[in-house]
């Protein structure tokens, strides 16, 4: 799909990304590396960044879903034959790059991102799908933190992640050994929403999903992500909902989707959202 009219500004230009508007206000950014296992370079961090960022500034665009070039790997990971032979500028002696790896491991933002899970999602890879919303997954995919057969460690955030996800104990096997778990028991333990119907399906299930997520009021999502992150933050459910409602309630009830909302309920008509102002 050509890009849409609405944009306000032009996206950002990528060598490692490539971008795509598969449906009305879906972004769909694929990493663009198949020969690599679309493992991503030090400078993909820096790009994601300022694509996400992008993504989260511009009103015409409400969902994103990331994936990967082909059908056999989402992310290798980091590309580790660039930190072999010496040329990187990042590694995990040194700060984390700002938002995490590819700009999403660590991403807090504004609006939802999807995984698309296509082939192996490793290391890096598996960081961003653990902090993305929701991650549809090819039933060939396999996941894992093997960071530990290189000497490494998940620097990513992907150990506060998996521990959040799956309790100490799953948390630390899966870090600890490096093992490979299969799509279906990502799902059984809750790291993986859906399981496509195929390899070949999952970005187009994903991007149903997105559909679904773009025909709800946007100012609710915005609001509604916000109060799902800050749980994983705050230590008390009163404390959490108190701080999101402070940050959301009045700018959203006194916003035009929550009048259209509400007016398209009591006529019994469909809404028709405008761009959150949110």
């Amino acid at each position: 799909m050509d890009e849409p009219s609405k944009l306000l500004t032009p996206p950002p230009q990528s060598s490692i990304f490539q971008l795509d508007f598969p449906a009305p206000g879906v972004l769909l950014v694929t990493i663009n590396r198949e020969a690599q296992r679309n493992a991503v370079p030090v400078a993909g961090h820096a790009e994601g960044h300022r694509i996400w960022h992008w993504f989260d500034d511009e009103p015409a665009i409400r969902v994103g879903i990331v994936t990967g070039k082909g059908t056999q790997a989402f992310c290798a990971g980091a590309d580790i034959v660039e930190q072999f032979e010496g040329s990187a500028i990042y590694n995990i002696s040194m700060p984390v790059p700002e938002d995490g790896f590819m700009g999403l491991s660590l991403r807090r933002g504004k609006k939802p991102v999807i995984a698309a899970v296509n082939g192996i999602a490793l290391g890096g890879g598996f960081e961003a799908c653990l902090n993305c919303d929701l991650v549809v997954s090819s039933p060939e995919a396999e996941f894992s933190l093997p960071e530990v057969h290189v000497g490494a460690f998940a620097a990513g955030g992907g150990l506060a992640h998996i521990v959040r996800a799956c309790g100490l104990q799953i948390g630390s096997e899966l870090a600890l050994t490096g093992r490979r778990i299969s799509a279906r028991e990502a799902k059984s333990l809750r790291l993986v929403n859906v399981i496509a119907k195929s390899p070949k399906t999952v970005v187009a299930e994903a991007v149903e999903l997105a559909t679904q997520i773009v025909g709800v009021s946007p100012d609710s999502v915005v609001a509604s992500r916000y109060g799902l992150r800050e749980a994983l933050e705050m230590d008390t459910v009163e404390g959490h909902t108190r701080r999101t409602t402070k940050q959301y309630g009045r700018p959203l009830v006194e916003g035009e989707n929550y009048r259209i909302g509400l007016e398209a309920f009591a006529k019994k008509k469909r809404p028709k959202w405008v761009d959150s102002k949110l």
